[in-house]
């Protein structure tokens, strides 16, 4: 996937890291090579990815595909829609 974000750091100096290449082992996992951006460091490591839950049905489910959907806290998760900032109605009420 060319120009693709991998948000994944390089555990040894923390800088960025690109998948360089990546090999399907099933239809819901994939070996990932990835490779740090940091010239001076230049460490590479395999990752192995897997899709866990549905997030949404399909349109055109693979019957042999048999996935969990997603809880709310994962929709949540997922969607970046974090409830952990905000307020308690009872300190809206509090004075400050």
């Amino acid at each position: 996937m060319s120009g693709s974000v991998y948000k994944h750091q390089c555990p040894d100096c923390g800088h960025a890291v690109r998948v360089r290449n990546s090999t399907g082992l099933s239809a819901l996992v994939r070996a990932c090579y990835l490779q740090c951006l940091n010239l001076g460091c230049g460490a590479t490591f395999k990752a192995t990815t897997e899709i866990t839950h549905r997030l949404s049905p399909p349109a055109i489910p693979n019957p042999a595909i048999h996935l969990p959907m997603a809880d709310l806290a994962m929709l949540k998760c997922a969607s970046g829609d974090s409830t952990d900032n905000q307020l308690d109605f009872d300190e809206l009420l509090e004075p400050h």
